[in-house]
């Protein structure tokens, strides 16, 4: 789609240069605290089992809880975006997530856990939406690629604080208390978008145009392209297998599999989100150097395909498991390219539209995968409980992963759809 908005001089700073960068600092710290909350159950698993007497489906169904708001969040959090001041947008938004940490923290009933996960999600769905925002607005379009490339950074943090650090603190103080102490975080993480982030856009690197003029044919114009449907599912059939586990499946894989303490394992299982926030930066200084990002974007595919299936399937030693898990992350980091591929289909005044349809592709597979994953497991479930938690052996996970890399060869496949619609144009 051809837009008729002018190019900005991005040259002259407003206030001062290193403003765009404090906003995106801003931003990476709420995609942390998204990814924080995420995963935060892959490192009590078996402590929710427990607290909610509940099984494998019932488990996912409860993570899953955070995607099927953050799903309903997306289809309205583009669009607010594209309309509304960012500065109270993401900082509402982070306080909300908090607020429901601390409901889920002090839950003694599946119903309650339920609502405080939902208040999750429903926050964090800004986190994704608001980073490539304020990238589009306040960066020259030819670094577009290379800053969404670094979004994954704040993924990293929050997976590497969300692994090992929580689940140790999760066993020295008990699962509530350490949400509670996510809670704060997310509190002191709203009241810095809230003093720093400008409430006058005029006052940005970006154009003083004013995106009030948008109306519902513009929005509808975005669904309509059916290349950006297919970069939607591409995005998330690329990136579920990452969620489903270094989210949370994988946490008690690798126990089970490999013979690992809890803290261990959600140490190894982090490195995935860990290669992820190298990846995504490495993918797209590549594709800006070679101008081809649908190739990046294929051999990111190919290497995160080869890298899980040695993983799960072929047990290779805890050296190769690591940087086989590493390496499974840093190519799902090359799906990042499918935002700024999507950028370049549609005006520039619907990125955060544009962003969020894509975005809900990575919710909505997020959404099904980890309680699908969890009926598998209870399929070949024997009846075994510790603790009070059920307990599934290393070919139930087994069996219950295959659907993981046929999710990336899908991924890949919507991407060639996508390619051929964009030159069929």
């Amino acid at each position: 789609m051809s837009t008729n908005i002018q190019q900005q001089n991005y040259s002259k700073p407003l206030i001062n240069r290193h403003y765009p960068a404090l906003l995106i600092s801003l931003c990476t710290l709420f995609l942390f605290y998204k990814y924080l909350l995420q995963i935060s159950p892959s490192v009590m698993t078996s402590e929710l089992m427990t607290s909610f007497h509940l099984e494998g489906a019932g488990l996912g169904n409860l993570a899953a809880t955070f995607f099927y708001s953050y799903f309903i969040m997306q289809i309205f959090a583009g669009p607010m975006l594209d309309r509304f001041n960012v500065r109270y947008l993401a900082s509402g938004a982070i306080t909300m997530s908090a607020i429901g940490t601390i409901i889920f923290a002090n839950a003694y009933s599946l119903g309650l856990a339920e609502i405080g996960r939902s208040l999750m999600g429903a926050g964090a769905a800004f986190a994704t939406v608001t980073y490539l925002k304020v990238t589009a607005d306040y960066f020259p379009p030819e670094r577009f690629a290379f800053i969404s490339g670094l979004l994954p950074t704040g993924v990293m943090i929050g997976a590497a604080i969300g692994g090992g650090p929580l689940a140790k603190l999760v066993e020295s103080t008990g699962w509530r208390h350490s949400l509670l102490i996510c809670s704060l975080i997310g509190l002191l993480i709203a009241s810095c978008f809230f003093v720093f982030m400008r409430s006058n856009p005029k006052s940005a690197t970006t154009s003083q145009r004013k995106p009030s003029k948008l109306t519902l044919k513009d929005y509808l114009s975005v669904l309509a392209q059916p290349s950006n449907w297919c970069l939607t599912l591409y995005s998330g059939f690329a990136f579920a297998p990452l969620a489903v586990f270094s989210g949370l499946w994988g946490q008690p894989f690798l126990q089970v599999a490999y013979h690992l303490s809890s803290a261990h394992a959600a140490s190894l299982a982090t490195l995935g989100f860990i290669g992820f926030g190298f990846g995504g930066p490495a993918f797209g200084y590549f594709a800006d150097k070679i101008k081809r990002p649908i190739l990046s974007m294929v051999l990111g595919g190919i290497v995160s395909l080869i890298s899980l299936i040695t993983v799960i399937y072929l047990a290779p030693t805890l050296l190769l498991l690591s940087i086989f898990i590493f390496i499974f992350g840093f190519g799902v980091g090359a799906f990042m390219l499918g935002f700024a591929f999507a950028k370049n289909l549609n005006s520039l005044l619907l990125v955060g539209t544009v962003t969020a349809m894509i975005n809900t592709g990575d919710a909505l597979c997020g959404a099904l995968s980890e309680p699908l994953i969890g009926y598998l497991l209870d399929l070949g479930w024997k009846g075994q409980h510790f603790n009070g938690a059920p307990v599934f052996s290393t070919h139930d996970y087994k069996h219950a992963f295959l659907i993981l890399p046929v999710y990336i060869l899908l991924s890949l496949v919507f991407l060639w759809l996508a390619q051929r619609l964009e030159k069929s144009k």
